[in-house]
């Protein structure tokens, strides 16, 4: 078991901007320590797994203005709760078994967290979800 949780939490990248201190809340802390890296660390996987919802809902992503299409991929993470649970499971199951004892206490606010830096960060890649023509 020490074993997963050391592997897992040297595959993290060291994010040098999201800061860790004493006044900061419990969730903030648990942000910038755990749940930031961990999207970094799954971010090409996110933005495929983004590409894959895009072409089940028929491509119709792609023929959106640029507002539009950050307000679907707004409304896949907020409102697409099938969806949703798939990303929170890719995030969580990089948790080691403190961290998910850690999420458990206030799970709610963690998840909102957790999504919000999830479509911050699909919107930030939408270059990367344009449509690849041949």
């Amino acid at each position: 078991m020490e074993n997963r949780e050391s592997n897992l939490l040297a595959m993290r990248p060291e994010l040098l901007n999201a800061r860790v201190s004493e006044n900061m809340s419990n969730d903030e802390q648990f942000q910038n320590k755990t749940i930031r890296p961990i999207i970094k660390l799954q971010g090409d996987l996110l933005i495929e797994v983004f590409k894959n919802y895009i072409k089940k809902r028929k491509n119709t992503f792609y023929e959106l203005d640029l507002e539009k299409k950050l307000d679907f991929i707004e409304n896949a993470i907020q409102k697409d709760m099938k969806f949703r649970n798939s990303l929170k499971g890719m995030i969580i199951g990089q948790f080691t078994v403190e961290e998910y004892l850690t999420y458990t206490q206030n799970s709610s606010a963690l998840n909102k967290r957790m999504m919000n830096i999830v479509r911050e960060r699909l919107q930030d890649s939408i270059q990367l979800l344009e449509c690849k023509v041949a």
